[in-house]
Parts: structure tokens; sequence; C-alpha cells
């Protein structure tokens, strides 16, 4: 559709407002319970007495719990713990890295003496953010392209994962028989690659939370996997944590978002005292009795939108000096890319998921699939940036929406109208743009 007319602009312009409408209606329509929700508290400062206090605080207002790093591995800790959580009547999960893990022994008495309460591994963290910044023995150091890069990521993730001298699996009876857990701020797409079953995306510094939502939900639907949320630091230093009311805060956007785990981090930088103050506890005991009062319902993935980023393009999104990969520049595409993403966050808010071409793509039923190259998202033709001068978007300012006001218009014409006109026409295909 090309709008060239103004007369068909203008008449587009004023009958807007009526399929948006229309939109929205027919998202409340179809909204669905979503599944149970796990909360609670990621502990990773070491002391037992100071962790069996805070589990005695927060059990009466969470169901979920992570015995976490503490900087060294401690047998004797993590079972005196996973014992005082599982008389508690929370679910847990427990934090392992290489080369240290539970052995085969430890997990078969855990399976015997806690049964379902026991879900997982929660195995090393934040390797998609490692790689990105190239920081703390990142996976992939050196590629030829892109293409290159997602190979050599997902291939030695998977190694250390599942095969390698010190993958979590070896203490498994089968390669499956434990849910394997993880943290990231970025790649969450090839974390679910690599062997991951569920992944919580950081809700940590300024970053943009519900562009890390859309990157994490959309990785997890379309390869069909879990997904949840780890609130942890806004700062460097103390306090570390946000306030209570931006903790409650960020804690109501994840579970309206559908987030299945609702976590939040406690510990400072040497792992040897908690953070959590009682404005923060009180948020999330008013957290809790709030999903209580409040059973909600999520938009299902035939209501929302997919925007598919190009092959294997692992872009940070944080600012004009973020890198691909860790190992490449912001390159010709990334302005128009960005621009993209914030037009549509702004477009479809928490409707909005961000992912890579898949197989599964088509079947996941979305109801728009939106390509990265359609001419539609960006109305007239940018110039092409040169190398190291592109403005992509912001993650952690609010300045992003700025840059896309002056194409929002257009592009949400374009696109509402195609919406309108696949729900008329009531096609048995799914509809979506070319690629």
């Amino acid at each position: 559709m090309k709008l060239k007319q103004p007369t068909v602009l203008l008449i587009l312009l004023l009958i807007l407002p009526l399929f948006l409408n229309c939109g929205l209606t027919a998202k409340a329509a179809t909204t669905q319970t979503s599944p149970s929700l796990y909360f609670g508290v990621d502990v990773a400062f070491g002391s037992i007495v100071a962790t069996e206090q805070l589990i005695d605080n927060v059990s009466s207002y969470t169901n979920f719990f992570v015995i976490g790093c503490t900087g060294s591995y401690n047998l004797t800790r993590l079972t005196v713990i996973s014992q005082y959580v599982y008389d508690k009547g929370l679910t847990f999960i427990v934090y392992s890295d290489k080369p240290s893990y539970p052995s085969s022994q430890w997990l078969e008495d855990a399976k015997n003496n806690w049964g379902n309460s026991f879900l997982g591994i929660y195995y090393d963290d934040e390797e998609g953010g490692k790689q990105l910044d190239q920081f703390n023995y990142p996976i992939v150091t050196a590629a030829d392209n892109y293409s290159d890069a997602a190979n050599s990521y997902v291939s030695m993730l998977n190694w250390w994962l599942r095969s390698g001298p010190f993958a979590i699996t070896n203490s498994f009876a089968y390669p499956t028989e434990f849910q394997l857990f993880t943290s990231d701020y970025a790649l969450y797409w090839y974390d679910y690659e690599a062997g991951y079953n569920t992944v919580f995306a950081e809700f940590t510094m300024n970053y943009s939370q519900q562009f890390n939502v859309a990157l994490c939900r959309g990785a997890a639907a379309v390869q069909n996997k879990d997904w949840g949320v780890m609130i942890t630091w806004k700062y460097t230093q103390p306090p570390y944590m946000e306030n209570g009311t931006e903790l409650y805060s960020d804690m109501m956007l994840a579970y309206e978002n559908g987030a299945k785990y609702i976590i939040v981090f406690d510990s400072n930088a040497n792992y040897t005292q908690n953070v959590l103050q009682q404005g923060q506890l009180d948020a999330m005991k008013q957290f809790w009795q709030y999903v209580q009062a409040n059973p909600r319902t999520i938009t299902p993935v035939s209501d929302r939108t997919a925007y598919v980023l190009p092959a294997d393009y692992a872009y940070g999104f944080r600012g004009p000096q973020d890198k691909i990969w860790g190992l490449w520049p912001a390159d010709n595409l990334t302005l128009d890319i960005s621009m993209s993403v914030s037009t549509l966050l702004q477009m479809d808010g928490n409707n909005l998921d961000i992912v890579y071409p898949s197989p599964t793509l088509e079947s996941a039923g979305y109801q728009s699939i939106i390509y990265w190259n359609d001419t539609r998202l960006i109305p007239t033709p940018s110039p092409q940036p040169q190398q190291g001068t592109s403005l992509p978007f912001y993650a952690t300012t609010v300045y992003l929406y700025a840059i896309a006001a002056s194409i929002l218009v257009v592009v949400a014409v374009a696109i509402t109208v195609l919406k309108f006109r696949k729900r008329r026409d009531n096609c048995d295909q799914k509809s979506h743009f070319p690629k």
C-alpha cells in the first residue's frame, strides 16, 4: 500500500481511531488466563542464618525461591537451605556454575526428598550479556560474520551445558531430567537455542523493561519455552536495588506482560549480605496481595505482533556505541531497524514480540508478522549512515520515542489498516508482510 495522495491519508487519519478501537475490542475478547505465577527471591549471600530469616519473612507472600551463588560452592549451605525452603512450602531452583555443580547423588536425593518442589538447575548466567560486552570470558571472541558468530555461540554454550567436561547434565540420569534456567540481559534467543528451558530477562540499570520483555517473550513463544523476569541491581553500589515504589511498578509490568517467573535479586557485590529493605519487602507483599485478588488475563500470541529482525543480527540496542555480537559496530541497517522497533513499541506496547527468522515462526500463531525490511515501516528512504555515526534505538532513555514520532502516524495507518483488513477478510492463512 502506498500512501501518496493527501486525501487518502487524511481519510485514513480520520478513521484510524475506529480501527484502533476495533483492535482493542478484539484483544479484550480473546485474552486467556495465564499459567501459574512463580514469585520469589534469589538469595546470593552466604549466611545460612540470614537466608533462613529472609525465608521466614517472605514465605507468606511468595511461592518460589532461588538458592543463588555465594561466590563459592557450598554443598552444606545448599542442602540446608533447600530443606528449609521445602519445609516452608515453597518451590525452588538452585544455582550452579562451571566447574561446580551438584553431584548425581545430590540430585537423586533432591528428587526423592523434595519431589516436584525442586524445579531444576539455574546454571550460570548472563552469557549473552557477557558476549555482547566482551566481558569475563565471552563465548565468541572472533567470527567471520554474524551467522558464524551465532553458530559458534549456540554450539559452544550447548557444549558447556550438555556435553562438555563441566556440563551440568553430566550429573543427570538423562539429559533432560531437570529443567535448566538462566538469567540474561541480551541474546535471549540464542540462550534458548543453546539448550536453556527458561530464561529470565533482567530488569537492570536503566535498560528498557518493555524492550527486553519483547525480546525474551518473543524468543520463548517461537521456541516453545518458558520465560520470566529477574529484577536486579539498579545501581552498582549501595543501595543497589530500586526503591519499593519502582520495584512494585516493575513487578506489575512483568505480571501484565505474562511472565511465568518474577524474581527479586538479593545480595551485595561481595555476596556477603542481603540488600532488600523493608520498603522493598512491603512492595513484594503488596504485589502478592494484588495477584491473589486479581487473577490476570494476558494477550495470547494470536493477538500479538512479531517483529522479525535480520537473521543473527545480535545488536545490543542500548545506544549509538553498542555493538553486534560484541564484535562489530553498528552497521547501515541499524538506524532503520531501531526506528522501526521504537515505532512498534509505541503502537503495540506489551503486545509486541521481537524475534528472529525461524521455521517455527509461522506456526507460533501471531496475529501479524512484520519483517525488518518492509518499506512500510520507514515511509521515506533514510540516508545510509556512515559506520559509527548511526543513531540506534535507545533502550536506556525516553529519547527513542522522539526519534520515532515523525514517522509514527503514517506507519500506524499502514499497519492498522492491514490488520483491520486481515480481520475483515477472515483469512485462514497467517498474514504477514513479505520478507
